[in-house]
Formats: structure tokens, C-alpha cells, sequence
């Protein structure tokens, strides 16, 4: 990659780098298909690891996962218009590692792996991975050609949580699954928990009931003006 140390404009503390994939961290997921008749081989349930996968919508909730065509789940999904988003634990790492290097045309992913193809809510072809804290069923609504990837555009129908990660209240305790993320070629386990959506604003009773400490006065970075 080539580096332009000549265009820094007014930030000589920064460099510039062309264009690439480097909005980090980002999801590491096991998104689990079938085609419309399983007991062939090249239909049977699969497994495809991505990283380019994201909310894009919350009313209806809408998610993305964008897949290469040469990919063997690209076939398997475009036919079925379904597939399951199954969230990453440290346990399954090597496992989403496996499937992210290996062709489900050539091997079964599932049975390599000892994984469970559990029928999953809402779908009819596409199976969960029951091993998975979380696995979101989905129905494709549109597929966008960009490039090196088309962009499957989804719709969420249902999502199954282990018992294990839900508190009595109904909660789901994400920070109690172990997920790991995707930055940059490597896997990372995420930190404990610095925050809170709207902490900076919480008032100390209510950061203290959601964090477990007291809050601590703290600055935002503004910018000076004059």
C-alpha cells in the first residue's frame, strides 16, 4: 500500500492512506444457510463467516451481510431468500474461523465442525447453529450487486437467545456471551464495559445503578472557538 506523506493538508500529525476496508472494529458472525433441497449435497446446510454485516434499519429492524458471488452460500441464500445471523463467542471461535477458510461445496461445515443445524424460528430452509448465543432469522427484501460483493438486504423475523445470557427480568446480557469482533485480520475479545448508551449525560444515580461505580466528573473534547 502506498502512503502519501504528501497531502497531510492542515494535519501534519496525520497520514493519508487510499481507500479500503478500514471502518474497525466490526462484527464477526457465522450467518448459516440451505438450499431448497438439503439432501443434496450442494444444498445441504452450510456455514459462511463474515465481517461485512450491519444494522441498517430499526423500524422494522433490517440488517445487511454482504457476500462475494463466488461464495457457496451466495447460491444457497439468492435461491431461499433466507439466512441466520449467528453471533460469535469466544467458543465458537475456531470454529467461525474454519468456516470463513473453508468451501461448503467441498465439505460439510457443520459436521466438520460438531456443530448442531437446529431448525430456526420463522425459516423454512435456513437453519440456526444452536451452539450460538444469538442467531437472528432473516428475510431477504432486496440484493444490491456493488462490486467485489453483492449486499443482501434483510428484513429480521425472529431472534433465539440461549437462556443463559437472559437475566429473570427478560434481559438479554449480551456482555455475558463472550462475543468477539473482527479488526483489521484479527479476532478480538471485547473489553469489559466503559459505557453505556447516553453515560455522559446520565445523572450519577442513574450511572451508578447501570455501571456498578460512582461516576467520575469527566470533560467531552470540544473544540475551541473564537
Amino acid at each position: 500500500m502506498t502512503v502519501d506523506i504528501g497531502k497531510q493538508g492542515d494535519h501534519p500529525e496525520k497520514v493519508i492512506f487510499p481507500p479500503s476496508t478500514i471502518l474497525n472494529p466490526v462484527p464477526v458472525v457465522m450467518v448459516s444457510c440451505a438450499g431448497k433441497d438439503p439432501a443434496n449435497k450442494n444444498q445441504r446446510p452450510n456455514i459462511i463467516t463474515i465481517a461485512w454485516a450491519g444494522t441498517i434499519c430499526s423500524e422494522p429492524s433490517m440488517l445487511s451481510v454482504s457476500i462475494r458471488k463466488s461464495r457457496h452460500s451466495h447460491a444457497l441464500i439468492s435461491s431461499t431468500g433466507e439466512f441466520v445471523v449467528n453471533l460469535v463467542g469466544k467458543s465458537l471461535l475456531t470454529s467461525c474461523d474454519y468456516c470463513g477458510v473453508k468451501s461448503g461445496s467441498e465439505e460439510d461445515k457443520f459436521l466438520s465442525c460438531g456443530l448442531t443445524a437446529a431448525p430456526a424460528d420463522k425459516m423454512i430452509y435456513a437453519p440456526m447453529i444452536a451452539e450460538a448465543p444469538v442467531s437472528i432469522s432473516c428475510s431477504v427484501r432486496q440484493i444490491i450487486e456493488l462490486g467485489s460483493h453483492d449486499m443482501f438486504i434483510a428484513e429480521v423475523v425472529s431472534v433465539t437467545v440461549s437462556k443463559d445470557i437472559v437475566d429473570p427480568n427478560g434481559k438479554i446480557c449480551l456482555e455475558n456471551a463472550d462475543l468477539v469482533c473482527y479488526s483489521h485480520g484479527d479476532y478480538n475479545g471485547l473489553s469489559k464495559k466503559l459505557g453505556f448508551f447516553g453515560f455522559s449525560v446520565a445523572s450519577p444515580q442513574a450511572y451508578e445503578r447501570r455501571m456498578g461505580v460512582k461516576k467520575q466528573t469527566g470533560k467531552i473534547n470540544k473544540k475551541k472557538t473564537t
